[in-house]
Parts: C-alpha cells; structure tokens; sequence
C-alpha cells in the first residue's frame, strides 16, 4: 500500500489550502481514508475521515472549515482547508483501513509520508 500526500506549503492566516492523498496497493472503493495531523510538541489528532459511502467525521475544530472528500475514481482522497489559522500549522497525514472507526482512532493499518502546512499570521 502507497499513500502519496501533496499540496502543503505555507499560506496566511484566513486562506486556504487542498491537500490531496492518491493511494495505490488498494481496491481504494473498498477502504476508509482519512487525515490525520500532528503539531509541534503535540500528539497526533484526528482532521477527518471519510467512509466507503462517504460518510464523514470531523474534529471539532475543523467542522465548516475543513472538508474530506474522495474521488473513487481517482484513488484519491482531498483535504479542502478554508479560512486556516496559525493553529493549523502541523504535518498533515493521510491513512487508510477498511474499518471507519480504525480511521478515526488512529490506527488505520496504512499511512502517507505526510505534507507539511505552515499557516503564518
């Protein structure tokens, strides 16, 4: 399994970013993807996952800013991030199981290289 993220980079405080994960090794209509980050000196935490029906779950600081979505057709997973705030600033992950709830805890069985998103203020 290959999971390929990209579209990091740095931006101002307000704007906006899309992060895109393109997985490979997997019947991708078949798995949960998800986004996961870490901070400086901070664990890891949940963004958000999307199911095989597209079902979604979001962090709470993320809801009506952030939006998963996944292109089966693509084998791709997007990240749209709007109005970031310099709290953003981590290391985004992407990762992938068949279980939804594995997704969400965090111990999907494959993970991304992770893209790095700096928001400045």
């Amino acid at each position: 399994v290959q999971l390929q993220a990209s579209g990091g980079g740095s931006v101002q405080a307000g704007g906006s970013q899309r992060l895109a994960c393109a997985a490979s090794g997997i019947t991708f209509g078949r798995y949960t993807m998800g986004w996961h980050r870490q901070a400086p000196g901070k664990q890891r935490e949940l963004v958000a996952a999307i199911s095989v029906a597209g079902a979604t779950k979001y962090a709470d600081s993320m809801k009506g800013r952030f939006t998963i979505s996944r292109d089966n057709a693509k084998n791709t997973v997007y990240l749209q991030m709007n109005r970031l705030e310099p709290e953003d600033t981590a290391v985004y992950y992407c990762n992938s199981d068949p279980r939804f709830l594995m997704v969400v805890a965090g111990r999907g069985g494959s993970w991304g290289q992770g893209t790095l998103v700096t928001v400045s203020s």
